[in-house]
């Protein structure tokens, strides 16, 4: 048999080379430790795309998270076209930070939403505005991912303002310029994202692991005090009373009729913490049987007053002038309009807004923001004045 070839040599190399550091790698982690990771990006990921619904009013749903390792070359391979890094650190609670990786298009269907398209709106470059709309939608999205992560650790945390960056994975770039994190093996964990028909895809959250051992430490510290606080509890609590007659009760009882009886000497001492009868009630019949746990029971037919339907209250005179020194604000409203977010940033000096209310229509006058007048605008000397037309009833 022939030996082997130097190339065969150096791929069996690398090929022992590989398997090792999968290996060390699977050691980062263990199964436990994966699957609360697993279970923490799922409620987090679960009250942030309820967040993001309130956003873009369309159905989000987010499958169940994939828990592994990459590296930055994973990434280079899952994403081909540009795609939105957006970071986001914790800064009470936790030290550390995790980045979530979005496809360019999927950026662009979100952020017309968000501005009252329809999602089809896809023309152009990713731009600032893009950039911007997506920082906000992840940080309200992140805010409430954090106070879900908050209730399950049982502590207090806050993250920073997100930061978004367009990054062509097919150029050579520097990944720790992104996070120092990227540089080496770290945690991916991948979501199916679908809001509506429009999207399909899937989304990453990356988290350094010194990150995730963090995680998984606090929960595991909580859930161990939650445990040690449940059976102090137990141990502390008073034991309950027996439901059953004390001895000396016992051996006073008799079966005549089936009701036990007691001596004259017992009736005369306090039983079961109860105080003492009066001797008074001795030889005067009872309304309910005694059985040594509780006082004779004079049940009696209870008795109301008659209701009847015609009666009025009572009520003082009113005094209005109590409240005439009150302020109240009143409001001239001479029209109204609507705009997307797009044509307010496009707003300008000179720009002119049309409202929905035609030249010489009566104006709206409202108290306190309740609509009670009309009128018509006057001038008064170098001022603007409202003649009241017409009381609206």
């Amino acid at each position: 048999m022939d030996g082997l070839s130097q190339e065969e040599i150096n791929a069996l190399l690398n090929n022992s080379g590989v398997d090792a550091a999968s290996e060390d790698v699977s050691q980062l982690l263990s199964d436990s430790e994966k699957d609360a990771i697993g279970e923490i990006g799922n409620i987090s990921m679960g009250t942030a795309a309820t967040t993001l619904f309130s956003l873009v009013n369309r159905k989000v749903e987010i499958s169940t998270p994939v828990v592994s390792f990459a590296n930055w070359s994973d990434i280079c391979d899952a994403y081909e076209r540009p795609c939105v890094f957006i970071r986001i650190a914790y800064t009470v609670g936790l030290d550390g930070s995790n980045i979530l990786v979005l496809r360019e298009n999927d950026v662009k269907i979100i952020t017309d939403l968000m501005m009252g398209g329809d999602g089809t709106n896809l023309s152009g470059e990713l731009g600032e505005l893009h950039l911007s709309a997506i920082s906000e939608a992840m940080n309200q999205m992140m805010g409430s991912a954090a106070t879900s992560l908050s209730s399950m650790l049982n502590k207090v945390i806050d993250i920073s303002p997100p930061i978004a960056d367009l990054v062509d994975l097919k150029e050579t770039i520097d990944e720790s310029a992104i996070d120092e994190f990227l540089s080496g093996t770290f945690v991916r964990i991948s979501f199916r994202m679908e809001i509506g028909d429009l999207i399909d895809s899937e989304i990453m959250q990356l988290y350094p692991i010194s990150f995730a051992k963090e995680m998984c430490t606090n929960i595991t510290n909580n859930m161990e005090a939650d445990s040690n606080s449940t059976a102090n509890d137990a141990e502390t609590a008073p034991p309950q009373a027996a439901a059953q007659p004390t001895a000396p009760v016992q051996q006073n009882m008799n079966q005549m009729g089936g009701q036990p009886m007691m001596d004259q000497q017992m009736m005369s001492q306090p039983m079961m913490g109860q105080p003492m009868m009066n001797p008074q009630m001795m030889g005067q019949p009872m309304m309910a049987p005694m059985y040594g746990f509780g006082q004779p029971v004079n049940v009696q037919p209870a008795q109301f007053q008659a209701f009847n339907g015609n009666m009025q209250g009572v009520y003082g005179q009113e005094n209005i002038g109590l409240i005439m020194d009150v302020p109240l604000e009143v409001t001239v409203e001479l029209g109204r309009t609507t705009k997307s977010i797009q044509e307010i940033l496009d707003f300008a000096p000179g720009t002119i807004l049309e409202l929905n209310r035609i030249a010489g229509e009566p104006i709206d006058i409202l108290v306190n923001g309740k609509y009670v007048a009309k009128g018509e605008v006057v001038v008064i000397e170098e001022s603007f004045g409202v003649r009241i037309a017409e009381i609206i009833k």
